[in-house]
């Protein structure tokens, strides 16, 4: 059983994540902006079905492959690092651009919704980065099944995200409101997310061997 240090560290990674813009956020509000709240919430669990596919994913297969061949954890990490960095940049630079800018985007059917909301995240560096290079330093080989570790880590990753997530999709258009009509409150949504990613990309990039 996982220590409740480790399950609030985790907890508050996932947290860190999930509120930083990421491709999750983009099409999440941009969706529920454009077309919708039950779009968004049928693109939401594609999403979702994306977090738990990473999540056996890791559990399965990213430690034996870390073990084996060590470099291929020092790949992640700094492209990684570098992914996160990228994204922090595009936050604070001029003319930098916010999740809940209104976008229009062409009507979708429900099942291209889950689709679209799958591969979105089934292609997102963030939460790659995530199980690979983050929550894996929460595994204690000493305790037991690093599988179930994984699983409880992974759970914990996936309640928080579908929460925060699910709140974006119904709030949407409303933080998109009160964000255009409110630039400075914009600006300081952008410096905030941005210098959040930048601190991930740091600590990440600093990190020079997995955790056992």
């Amino acid at each position: 059983m996982v220590s409740g240090a480790s399950m609030a560290g985790v907890a508050v990674i996932a947290l860190g994540i999930v509120l930083t813009p990421g491709p999750n956020m983009v099409y999440l509000a941009s969706r529920s902006i454009s077309q919708g709240r039950m779009p968004g919430m049928i693109s939401l669990a594609g999403v979702v079905l994306g977090f738990i596919c990473y999540m056996f994913a890791s559990a399965l297969g990213l430690s034996a492959i870390f073990k084996a061949v060590p470099v291929t954890y020092d790949i992640v990490r700094i492209v990684g690092a570098f992914y996160l960095g990228y994204l922090a940049w595009s936050m604070v630079k001029p003319r930098g651009a916010s999740p809940f800018e209104a976008q229009v985007l062409s009507a979708h059917s429900p099942k291209r919704l889950f689709t679209m909301g799958l591969v979105t995240n089934l292609l997102n560096p963030k939460i790659a980065l995530m199980y690979a290079a983050l929550i894996r330093q929460f595994i204690d080989t000493s305790i037991g099944s690093t599988f179930n570790q994984f699983i409880q880590f992974g759970m914990i990753q996936v309640t928080i995200a579908a929460s925060i997530n699910a709140l974006i999709v119904l709030g949407a258009g409303s933080i998109s409101n009160t964000l255009s009509q409110n630039p400075k409150a914009m600006t300081i949504q952008r410096w905030v997310s941005g210098t959040v990613l930048g601190a991930f990309a740091v600590k990440i990039l600093f990190q020079k061997t997995p955790a056992t």
